[in-house]
């Protein structure tokens, strides 16, 4: 389970974050929505550690250090064009010195095995999307976080993308930040809105 207490972060004035809490349980999938500016990936680089919360806590009560990992799955993917699909897949795990045979498995799970040695450029948006959570599970994350996963996709990528993270759902625990009502309706179990940085659950 997942954990998330009292979490603020301000910059300057604005309260961009706002005494957010929340449980997630393991395998639950959370969408949250809310309007551009409303805090929906401040909470996304808070849970990932790309920020630092000013107040709060973020923990995993039921682990034996009270402590996760996260994985996140940026909206631009971010996919280093120097490196074909399965180089994308195995840079951090050989810099961190962790196993990275579980690669290749990874991209059949996305259906992206017969593209390993594409490079990015050589990809569709929805492959390089595929190709961007396929990276973020190489590290066995427990909360896997999506921002705006299906904004730049057309309809037809858009469903696969989502049929990707259905797939998932029961053995992952997954948190979407969209804008898109028919990716929460299809994805989430749970769903929250977030406006000037204030979370409720709807």
């Amino acid at each position: 389970m997942l954990r998330v207490s009292n979490l603020c972060k301000s910059y300057g004035p604005v309260k961009a974050v706002d005494d957010v809490s929340f449980e997630l349980g393991k395998g639950e999938a959370l969408a949250i929505i809310g309007p551009s500016g409303g805090g929906k990936s401040t909470i996304l680089r808070l849970l990932n550690g790309l920020e630092t919360p000013d107040s709060g806590s973020i923990s995993f009560p039921y682990a034996y250090d009270g402590k996760g990992t996260f994985g996140l799955v940026f909206q631009e993917y971010n996919l280093f064009p120097q490196y074909t699909v399965l180089g994308n897949l195995t840079l951090a795990p050989r810099l961190l010195k962790k196993n990275y045979s579980q690669a290749e498995e990874i991209l059949k799970k996305v259906g992206l095995f017969e593209k390993k040695d594409n490079y990015p450029s050589q990809l569709s948006g929805g492959q390089k999307q595929r190709t961007a959570i396929a990276r973020a599970l190489m590290l066995k994350p427990d909360i896997l976080c999506f921002d705006e996963p299906t904004s730049a996709l057309d309809p037809k990528l858009t469903e696969e993308i989502v049929n990707i993270i259905n797939q998932m759902k029961g053995e992952q625990t997954i948190i979407i930040v969209t804008h898109d009502m028919d990716v929460m309706r299809e994805t989430a179990d749970k769903t929250a809105l977030i406006d000037n940085g204030k979370l409720k659950f709807v």
